[in-house]
């Protein structure tokens, strides 16, 4: 569903940057139609507006519509949100829904203010900072925030920054993505400066540029889709904080990264078994943890989630197992699902 269209912002990689003209639309033919929807049974709006919290009126009014049917069923909301606009009114309202019904899509790309600033994409750092915090301490929604790899004039650096600074911010899936030149963006305007090469084929990801060669994007690719595997997941909620040794989220997980792929030569249909041995032998072998201690951390992970056994290298190591019989265990997905 979308209550408007297009968008003000000019951000060179978004497709919505070429409709800078925002049409909302009528408000009241709007909800009628949403009560048609939830009365014929449907439970799970997903709202395409590019920038759901661009009009707060309208938000507002939209916010306070779904916490009217918090108490009739169980349903689930989606708002993708521009990270640096929610006055205290929207704050208020957001903390007020359940757990498990709203889930926000914060784009923020780049927390470097001159690679914005190069793609004209406008951020206030100090609110979105503000916000991240009110949203993961005080709210129940699933949030997850987006940062793109191969952006002009963004270096392996910068990147590296920018992941370690926002896992410091929030407790979020943090979503690794690629660059991708889509037709009629204005992007291609550094193709020349930047030295950026992208695939001829969909999806049309970068493949290099002259802040990182080749070699390095295939990599950083590949650390794209483990952070998915890892850390999203939640499969691993407190095992994988341990590879974030010293703060170090970036250099140790593209590390870790580098020995998945030396040992599997894979980027998909790592079984969980798998997943769950290569995280234990990096732990224990190349960062050096005791062998118990991450066994017991791989112990609480694995009884969090229904359908998972203990595996028998962790038994090995493991000073104590809890006996799980008789006991209900909830079948939870995603890293947030699973925060305590």
């Amino acid at each position: 569903v979308e209550s408007s269209r297009g968008c003000p912002y000019k951000c060179e990689f978004c497709l919505s940057s070429i409709d800078k003209k925002v049409r909302d639309f009528d408000l009241d033919k709007l909800l009628a139609e949403f009560d048609m929807l939830w009365d014929r049974g449907v439970r799970n709006f997903k709202f395409i507006d590019r920038t759901f919290n661009l009009n707060m009126t309208v938000a507002i009014k939209l916010i306070d519509y779904f916490l009217n049917k918090q108490n009739l069923d169980d349903f689930r909301l989606h708002f993708e949100v521009i990270p640096d606009n929610f006055p205290q009114k929207m704050k208020e309202k957001l903390a007020l829904f359940k757990k498990g019904i709203l889930q926000l899509e914060i784009g923020i790309q780049s927390l470097n203010l001159e690679v914005l600033k190069n793609i004209n994409r406008k951020m206030d750092l100090e609110k979105l900072e503000q916000n991240l915090y009110f949203l993961d301490n005080y709210t129940n929604a699933h949030l997850h925030v987006d940062l793109i790899v191969g952006l002009p004039s963004e270096s392996v650096e910068s990147f590296a920054s920018n992941l370690d600074r926002l896992k410091k911010l929030t407790n979020a899936e943090i979503q690794i993505g690629i660059l991708k030149k889509l037709s009629g963006t204005t992007i291609n305007r550094h193709d020349k400066t930047y030295g950026m090469i992208y695939s001829d084929t969909p999806p049309y990801e970068i493949m290099q540029n002259n802040q990182i060669d080749y070699f390095m994007m295939q990599k950083l690719k590949r650390f794209a889709k483990y952070w998915d595997i890892f850390y999203n997941s939640g499969q691993f909620y407190h095992t994988i904080e341990l590879v974030f040794k010293d703060k170090m989220v970036y250099k140790n997980f593209f590390n870790f990264s580098e020995y998945i792929f030396n040992k599997t030569h894979q980027t998909y249909a790592i079984s969980l078994n798998k997943q769950s041995e290569l995280l234990f032998e990096f732990l224990t072998d190349i960062l050096k943890y005791d062998k118990t201690f991450i066994a017991n951390s791989l112990v609480q992970d694995l009884i969090r989630v229904k359908g998972r056994t203990i595996l028998p290298f962790v038994k090995q190591h493991a000073s104590y197992i809890p006996d799980l019989r008789g006991k209900k265990i909830k079948k939870e997905a995603k890293r947030q699902n699973l925060r305590t």
